[in-house]
């Protein structure tokens, strides 16, 4: 079994995160971010990027109180 293992995010320097990233950073499964998505109806609303899910770090951080 292959643990994905992320920096802290404090440290990322990109403006984006892809969705198995940002699953991990809120304790979700990705797909309840594809849900949120799909539904627009979730705390953060992605970017979409020829087809992909880009969701941004700022956002992400504001969700999890880290930056206001």
């Amino acid at each position: 079994m292959t643990l994905n293992v992320f920096p802290p995010l404090d440290s990322n320097t990109q403006p984006t995160l892809p969705t198995d990233a940002t699953a991990f950073y809120l304790n979700r499964k990705s797909q309840t971010l594809r849900s949120w998505a799909s539904l627009e109806n979730g705390p953060i609303r992605p970017i979409r990027i020829n087809g992909r899910l880009a969701w941004p770090v700022r956002e992400i951080k504001k969700v999890l109180g880290v930056e206001v």
